[in-house]
């Protein structure tokens, strides 16, 4: 009966071992993440779409803490991520890109849709419910507009229309910026008229 413990007895320390070893290892080499991209990487959508030139979310935020990308490409993220962005970096606010200027939103046109969910498989947000064989609808308020969903759409019923302004998300124009330009300009039209 003794002579069958020894073999459970030399794993069990064997493994008390290798565990402590690693134990120790992770420790003396452990890998630290740069806390200012992750900070990046965090105010980002999160939709991985890639409109931004690059494969992700995260690539982004480390070109962009790496002086590689500017911080105006996050097209879902629009002004808004931008200005956290530039804030955070503590780097003048950029032009956004023609692409973000104006965040988006899909909207389905429920009449045409089928039904066949290839646009919730695409969603990297999980934005748009709908069951097979009935029409499917957006969650206007989780869309980020990345457009992956348009693409799929084997009846073409998704259509980008730009987002509503929230009240929470507003914020007072920079001077410079093409929005603080675009009140400008209307401004000047309105006392004209």
């Amino acid at each position: 009966m003794s002579d069958l413990w020894i073999p459970v007895l030399v794993l069990g320390g064997a493994a008390a071992l290798f565990g402590l070893l690693l134990a120790i290892s992770s420790k003396l080499f452990k890998v630290e993440g740069n806390p200012l991209e992750e900070k990046v990487d965090k105010m980002l959508p999160q939709t991985q779409c890639g409109q931004c030139g690059f494969p992700g979310c995260k690539p982004y935020a480390h070109a962009v803490v790496s002086g590689e990308a500017e911080v105006n490409h996050c097209v879902p993220g629009g002004e808004r991520v931008m200005l956290q962005i530039a804030d955070l970096m503590g780097v003048e606010p950029k032009d956004i890109t023609e692409e973000a200027a104006a965040p988006m939103v899909a909207f389905i046109r429920e009449d045409e849709c089928i039904g066949c969910t290839l646009c919730i498989k695409a969603c990297p947000v999980d934005c748009i419910i709908g069951a097979p064989k009935q029409y499917h609808v957006v969650i206007a308020s989780e869309c980020t507009g990345c457009t992956l969903c348009v693409e799929p759409c084997p009846v073409d019923c998704i259509d980008m229309l730009q987002k509503p302004e929230l009240l929470e998300h507003w914020s007072w124009p920079l001077p410079g910026t093409a929005r603080a330009d675009l009140g400008h300009e209307r401004r000047e039209h309105h006392h004209a008229t």
